[in-house]
């Protein structure tokens, strides 16, 4: 029989073995900051993060305490526990898992009021939440890029000071919150905001195992783990204590190891010849070093050590555009190392040059410089602000800029109001707050008597991202090439915006006898730069097929996001000669357009005609989608970017 707690041995995981080094340093020293694990599905990630959970040892927690706070440290205990010091009650906890869900709301993350406690007995108590359970253990977040951004906000706050600090509804609260952060992504699913891929203190790239041999022992061990799992986590009983005892004497031994003035002038020496940005490389290289160390029961660190712990720290750390490979180079890496150990072994009086060693002013990493393509490169956007009118739609989102009032629950609580209609999101401090002054005139059993006339409801705000589909005509006709250069240029530029602004940008091209979506709305720059290569050129100019396409595509992103804002951007001289039945093309064109104008879709028609003789079709397009109107030889790639900016919401 399976039994809830049967959980797969660490010890008994086929290959990831990096993987599994960086969390079982994690573990050993939880300074270290959490570990980034990037790759494809079904390569045993959760199965780690919960094996290594079961894989620790017991550990001491004051009884009672709702934070399992630690009753040999003096310092990070929660309130209740530093009233009680030193008379703390000890007991034993096992180590846990706790999972941070995609669909979290901030207050189930950071903690809220206790709404029942405040009714019946009229006091604040607060109520804790995610974060306060996350304490002294690991806090697994699964799909970590697709988190919304206000609550990658409090995760980072509360994993950079190892406390919790709480100002809502009215209450203000502290709490210890010094967990092992383990985050899981697929980099085709959309990019890491730079912000939160720095704090992770490891990142490992994994992958499947190619090897049939090594693929069919993993078979082999989940078929035998299923078939009888207590038998099988006895197998590997021994294996798993003895890796247990070699984690608990690493960290009895961490204190103790020595980092020479040699060995940290080799990691800054790293850090500067691979041009990372910032010092916490060089801080996260040096505790990883020492940990390495230990973990081998060693109490001094060396060359090896700091060569092992490059290859954790540095690889999400070394690009500094979005569009540059994100690998290590071993080669250089190991080039720096050899150059610091000469520097070492030189005599004082040799080093008259003293910039020899200097970064130069222009360093950069290998990654790092803008990948050009076939047509097309990208560009800084112009980043001076577009005024955008107010605008009110079916989800009654309103306001300015990129943060917008919201009618859904996931949003930021920013303020409250009278509702309309009493709805399940009650502001309970702004409530009470105006139901106060009446508390004398009302009777009733309980603390605080409410009324309707005093419920007041949630203003919650969210940050708004706009999803452009670029809808192209690569038919071969004239100017084609063109088209693709100054379109090709637009995408990339908008995706380097989108990588920091949460954007999200497709692309479907039309020609032949129809249409494709070459790269669907992402603001993956991984996905984007692999689609990106070439684009299809020649055939005939299926347009309604290419409006139809896009349509299609804004509405199943819609389906899935409905907080984004709609923008398409049509290309085309219009010069339809492929129908959708038996009409006409340029009339099946123009009931489409209609049908992207009727449902709030903003557009951008960018004429692309060249001929001497102008039909001015692209212009009867634009009319009928309500669009903005403007000719491609007017523009540059850059013109396009900023125009696109500016479409009407």
């Amino acid at each position: 029989m399976r039994h809830f707690d049967d959980i797969f041995p660490f010890s008994a995981i086929v290959g990831q073995e990096q993987m599994k080094q960086a969390l079982i340093l994690n573990a050993i020293n939880p300074l270290i900051g959490g570990v980034l694990i990037k790759g494809e599905k079904g390569t045993a990630k959760s199965t780690a993060a919960r094996a290594l959970a079961h894989l620790l040892p017991d550990r001491q927690v004051v009884e009672g305490c709702t934070f399992g706070c630690d009753p040999a440290e003096t310092k990070g205990l929660c309130i209740d526990c530093q009233k009680k010091y030193p008379h703390l009650a000890a007991t034993t906890a096992r180590m846990r898992v706790i999972e941070l869900p995609i669909s979290a709301t901030e207050d189930k993350v950071v903690g809220s009021l206790d709404i029942e406690h405040a009714i019946k007995m009229g006091e604040k108590k607060f109520e804790p939440g995610i974060l306060a359970q996350a304490h002294r253990n690991i806090l697994y977040v699964d799909e970590v890029n697709l988190l919304n951004d206000h609550i990658v906000d409090v995760l980072l706050d509360a994993a950079a000071m190892g406390m919790n600090f709480i100002e809502r509804e009215g209450v203000s609260y502290v709490h210890p919150a010094a967990f092992i952060l383990i985050g899981t992504m697929n980099p085709e699913e959309g990019e890491l905001r730079p912000q939160l891929l720095d704090r992770f203190g490891l990142c490992v790239d994994i992958e499947g195992i190619h090897d049939a041999a090594t693929r069919v022992e993993v078979i082999r061990r989940r078929q035998k783990y299923e078939d009888a799992p207590e038998e099988f986590i006895h197998t590997w009983e021994p294996q798993e204590q003895e890796l247990r005892n070699r984690i608990v004497r690493a960290q009895r031994l961490l204190p103790d190891v020595v980092v020479s003035d040699e060995m940290l002038m080799m990691i800054a020496q790293i850090c500067i010849d691979m041009a990372v940005d910032g010092h916490r490389a060089d801080i996260t290289m040096m505790k990883t070093a020492a940990t390495i160390a230990a973990y081998h029961g060693r109490n001094a660190v060396n060359a090896e050590d700091v060569q092992e712990a490059a290859s954790l720290v540095l690889s999400h750390r070394l690009r500094r555009r979005p569009f540059s490979e994100q690998q290590m180079d071993k080669q250089k890496m190991e080039q720096s190392i050899q150059k610091s150990q000469k520097d070492r072994q030189k005599p004082q009086h040799d080093h008259e040059h003293h910039d020899h060693g200097k970064p130069k002013e222009n360093t950069m990493p290998d990654g790092s410089t803008t990948t050009v393509f076939a047509e097309g490169s990208p560009f800084r956007l112009n980043q001076q602000s577009v005024t955008q009118p107010r605008r009110i739609d079916a989800f009654r989102r309103e306001g300015n800029g990129r943060r917008s009032v919201t009618e859904s629950r996931d949003g930021k609580y920013v303020r409250s109001r009278i509702p309309k209609t009493i709805g399940p999101d009650i502001a309970i401090d702004a409530t009470i707050r105006a139901a106060a002054p009446y508390q004398r005139e009302r009777k009733g059993n309980l603390a605080v008597r409410i009324e309707s006339t005093d419920l007041r409801e949630k203003v919650r705000e969210r940050r708004t991202g706009n999803t452009v589909l670029f809808v192209v005509d690569a038919s071969g006709s004239m100017g084609a090439q063109q088209r693709m250069t100054a379109v090709k240029g637009a995408i990339l530029s908008l995706l380097i915006d989108a990588y920091q602004k949460r954007d999200r940008v497709g692309l479907v091209v039309f020609r032949g006898r129809g249409a494709e979506v070459l790269l669907p709305p992402t603001s993956s720059v991984e996905l984007a730069r692999k689609y990106m290569q070439t684009l299809p050129v020649g055939g005939k100019t299926p347009l309604a097929h290419g409006l139809l396409k896009g349509l299609e595509v804004l509405r199943r992103e819609l389906m899935v996001n409905r907080h984004a804002i709609p923008r398409m951007v049509l290309v085309s001289d219009g010069k339809a000669n492929v129908s959708m039945g038996s009409g006409s093309p340029l009339d099946d064109a123009k009931e489409i357009a209609i049908h992207i104008r009727d449902e709030g879709i903003s557009s951008l028609v960018i004429d692309s005609e060249q001929s001497f003789v102008a039909f001015g079709l692209a212009h009867q397009i634009s009319d009928e989608m309500g669009a903005k109107y403007i000719r491609l030889e007017d523009l540059s790639g850059e013109g396009i970017a900023d125009i696109v900016r500016g479409i009407g919401m």
